[in-house]
């Protein structure tokens, strides 16, 4: 695939220019993880497919139609892997800053309608239950660490039938690029944060004219180290010109 229309196209762009075994790292207990471009691409797809499993739909494709689901985490591989995840089939996405206040997370989690929240740390997933029954929309928490009160997110990717994985290859076809990809809630200093609907066209123009200016080649040899809120629009931008030039995130 050599034309990158949706934002999801430029993992499909990176498995067939440059595949490499160090696609997304992280540290941990003193030792680099490595996911591999592959291992990514079935992580994602498996996720698509339990994310379908759990009745989150793109439905038809209107802003107001199309399920949200909130991530409220740091840096992390799975949380690229669940942004392209929710790309795939149509899901809305709102990212949380960690340092949310619990009193705005709940205004959030109402206006949009979150039917779903996926947090990293035992203070998140306090914060979230703090105000779980003031949303009526929330259906659940599931975390990225291992927590014994809260549903662990790969037990999504397990035991999905194959109807719900097909379905994620007839969905990605009908994705269009000026469809809603995310929603970017302000920071709220003059009032109640405000959400920003960005369309996959808005990302991945701003993505391939970023490349295109610096310029920014293709450098499959090269790391990148992400350090800055992925919550913010401007570091994925950062990360989805990395994966399409094929620099390995670190």
């Amino acid at each position: 695939m050599n034309e990158q229309l949706r934002l999801f196209d430029f993992l499909h762009y990176q498995e067939t220019h440059f595949p490499k075994v160090d696609m997304l790292s992280e540290k941990q207990d003193g030792k680099w993880i490595h996911h591999s471009t592959s291992e990514v691409i079935k992580t994602v797809h498996q996720l698509a497919a339990g994310l379908l499993k759990l009745g989150l739909s793109g439905h038809d494709l209107t802003v107001e139609n199309q399920d949200k689901i909130a991530i409220i985490s740091r840096n992390r591989p799975e949380w690229v892997m669940l942004d392209l995840a929710t790309q795939m089939i149509g899901v809305l996405i709102c990212p949380i800053y960690p340092t949310t206040n619990a009193s705005e997370i709940e205004y959030i989690f109402n206006d949009a309608e979150i039917k779903y929240v996926f947090v990293s740390g035992q203070d998140l997933i306090d914060k979230v239950e703090s105000i779980r029954q003031n949303v009526p929309s929330l259906l659940g928490v599931y975390s990225f660490d291992e927590n014994p009160e809260t549903p662990y997110w790969k037990t999504i990717t397990t035991a999905i039938p194959s109807t719900y994985s097909n379905q994620v290859d007839v969905i990605q076809k009908t994705i269009q690029p000026e469809h809603c990809v995310t929603i970017i809630y302000t920071s709220g200093t003059t009032g109640f944060p405000k959400g920003v609907m960005l369309s996959h066209r808005n990302v991945v123009t701003n993505v391939l004219n970023a490349i295109s200016t610096f310029p920014f080649p293709e450098l499959p040899e090269a790391r990148a180290l992400s350090f800055l809120p992925l919550n913010h629009i401007f570091e994925r931008l950062a990360t989805y010109s990395f994966m399409r030039t094929g620099i390995s995130i670190y």
